[in-house]
Parts: structure tokens; sequence; C-alpha cells
């Protein structure tokens, strides 16, 4: 996700952008406020894309879309006569592969509508810095939300043109409706890791995800089920600011019906709980007294992110060696890799989402190109493929 170099992979600039390809993505920013609605308009152009127009409400916004067919729209929360929240359904149904990146400044409330939208099917969100000087000046603000232009636009893009005579369409999974573009496009090759023998009944369920992981995090624990999820602790890193965090684990608490929350330093771990990395701090494991706690670190950026999945899987790999289920979703970058690696050596399973299922297949990628995945499934067959992990049971 977005905001600062403590949160989300910082790999691009403007102008590393600025390619061939780049001409055929069409932009359509909706700010109300004029300054970001130019700053970002200049950034657009710099970057070599298309700017096909600007709006200041989500009424003119929609115009803009029937006239000019955009891959991807930069859409605002707050906007006057018809806000982002209520254009983005709209967005959806005129054009449902559209990728639109909603923009809020961090607040909570902004934090709980920007979640929604998602599950709404908003690709992604970036944080706003909270006034007009921020904007100017933010340089991470800017490359995060180029780097999402460029990831999201390239295949929406690549959609528009012409297949060659005699190819036919990819099919798209009802699950990934608004999140999977719909171009045709390769399997990326990879080899699974055999399973491992004898295996462990696990202790803890971890997970890693980035973009489009809330919504992948909460479909695939909603359909783990309650039952499941009480005989261990969940523990969880996405990429996330500050408040949406503490935001996201609201969400997850009402959607599996158990307690989730931020990770608080020195709290023993307990099963039937959720446990969220706090945006801007890495959330490890520690050997307590009574059972492994919960460690909070303010260090230095892992993989370019604050909290990064690798702290909680190395730590994890010491703390509950074996007696693992880890599970690696949607997001940017290649957090994860190194933590699986040791935990795959600790004799833990390590399960990945597929291509095909991913908003962006950065991070479960680099887990099955690595040969660190036994199983690399479809968003709907994690769900049961980690369930028979935790109870033992065949899927």
């Amino acid at each position: 996700m977005a905001l600062s170099p403590a949160v989300a992979p910082l790999r691009t600039t403007p102008a590393q952008s600025t390619t061939a390809s780049a001409a055929a993505i069409r932009v359509l920013v909706a700010d109300d406020s004029a300054v970001v609605r130019g700053l970002v308009a200049r950034w657009i152009g710099e970057a070599g894309f298309e700017l096909v127009g600007t709006a200041s409400n989500g009424r003119i916004a929609l115009e803009m879309m029937a006239k000019h067919d955009p891959d991807v729209v930069l859409l605002d929360i707050e906007m006057p006569e018809l806000d982002g929240t209520t254009a983005l359904p709209r967005m959806l149904a005129m054009s449902p592969s559209v990728q639109v990146v909603m923009m809020s400044t961090l607040t909570t409330r902004n934090a709980d509508i920007s979640l929604k939208c998602l599950a709404l099917g908003a690709v992604d969100y970036i944080a706003k810095p909270e006034s007009s000087r921020g904007v100017t000046t933010s340089d991470t603000f800017r490359a995060d939300l180029i780097e999402r232009v460029r990831v999201f636009g390239s295949a929406r893009a690549r959609s528009r043109r012409p297949a060659p005579a005699g190819t036919p369409a990819a099919p798209v999974p009802a699950s990934a409706a608004h999140l999977a573009p719909a171009a045709p496009r390769p399997a990326t090759p990879f080899t699974l890791r055999p399973k491992v023998r004898n295996r462990i009944q696990p202790r803890a369920l971890l997970i890693g995800s980035s973009t489009g992981g809330p919504r992948a995090v909460g479909e695939m624990l909603e359909k783990i089920g309650a039952a499941a999820l009480r005989r261990l602790p969940v523990l969880i890193v996405q990429h996330m600011p500050p408040i949406f965090t503490a935001v996201f684990a609201e969400h997850l608490s009402t959607r599996t019906g158990l307690q989730a929350a931020e990770g608080k330093a020195e709290e023993r771990v307990e099963p039937g709980r959720i446990y969220v990395a706090p945006g801007g701090r890495h959330m490890g494991l520690a050997a307590g007294p009574g059972g492994p706690i919960i460690k909070l670190t303010d260090g230095p950026p892992v993989n370019f992110c604050r909290p990064a999945v690798d702290v909680l899987f190395k730590d994890a790999a010491v703390v509950f060696g074996a007696a693992t289920a880890t599970v690696i979703l949607t997001g940017m970058g290649s957090d994860g890799t190194n933590g699986a690696r040791a935990l795959t050596d600790a004799g833990g399973p390590v399960l990945a989402q597929d291509e095909a299922t991913s908003t962006v297949w950065g991070m479960p990628g680099s887990v099955a190109r690595a040969g660190l995945a036994e199983a690399v499934l479809p968003l709907p067959e994690l769900a049961s493929a980690v369930r028979a992990l935790i109870t033992g049971q065949p899927v």
C-alpha cells in the first residue's frame, strides 16, 4: 500500500517509468483540490502516460470516463456533488475492467472508507499527505502513485490491443472480476516444493500480503472459518500505513467473529486471536515465559517496507519452527521470500496465491519462482488448503 518508504516498496521513479509502453496508459484524475489535480496531472505527463482529463468531482469524472475510457482512475474520496465512494460502483458498472485507485488523507474515517472501496472493486488506495505542501514536496507519494499507474495501467492497456487472429480470450476468475486485468497473460513458470512428510500440527498461521491484500486476507479467513481459526493464533503483515492497520483489524474481526487487533509489544500470542502488524512498525516474535510474545521494533525498512513480512516470518521460523502454516498473498515486490525460505528450512509448509487471482503477482510469484511453495492456488482454494493444514484433515 502507500504513503512512506516505511510502508510501500519504492522501486521506480517517474523518470524510470517513462517508456514507450507508458504512453499507451490512459489516466483520469479526480480530486476536488486544484493543487492535487495540477501536480498529479503534471507527474502523469512527465512519466510518459496519457492524461485524458482531470475532474473536480465524481459527476464530471463519470462524464469523462464515458468519453475517454481511461485505463486508470485516481479517485479522491471526498469531493462535492458526487464523492468517490458513490462514483466508484458507477465507474465499475460503466467499465468493469477499469483500474480505480482511491486517494485519501490519513484519517480513521478515510481508512474505513478506503477499505470498503477495496471490497467494492477498487484495486488499491494511496494515502495523500495531509497538506498541499506535503503533496508538493513528497517524492514518495509521487513515486508510489506513478508505480501504481504503471502496474495497473499496463495490463489494462494491453487488454485494449487487438489480439492475434485465432487467439482465444483468457477467462477472468469470478473472484477477481475487478482485480485481475482482462488481458490474456502467459502463466509464469515455477517449481513446487515437495510436501513435508510427517508434518507437525501448526501452532500458528502466518499471512503476508500487500497490494490487493485487504480483500484477499478477509475472503480467505472468512472461508477458513472461525472453528478452525480458534485452534491457533493468526499473525498478519499487510503493507499499510498507520491508522489503516487498526481499521483493517476491525474489519477482520467483523468478518471472522474473532478478536482482531494490532499487535502490542510484549503481548502474549494466544489461539483464536488475529494480530495485525501496526503500520510503520515491524512485528516479530520472541520466546516469553508463558509462550511466544509479540515484538515490535522501529528498525529500518526491510525490502523497502515497515512493517515487513520477512521480519515476522524469520522470527516465526525460530519461535514456532515447523509448527507453522504460512500463506503469501497478492502484493508488489518480493517481501516474504527470505522469510519463507527460513520457514521451509525449519520444516514448515508455505502456500502462495496464484497469478490469475492476484491483484499483483509480485510477492507470491517471488516465493513460487524461488521453489519455496508447496502449493500455488487460486484464492478460493487456499482457504480449503489452509483449513486442512490446521485441522489435519484432507482437503
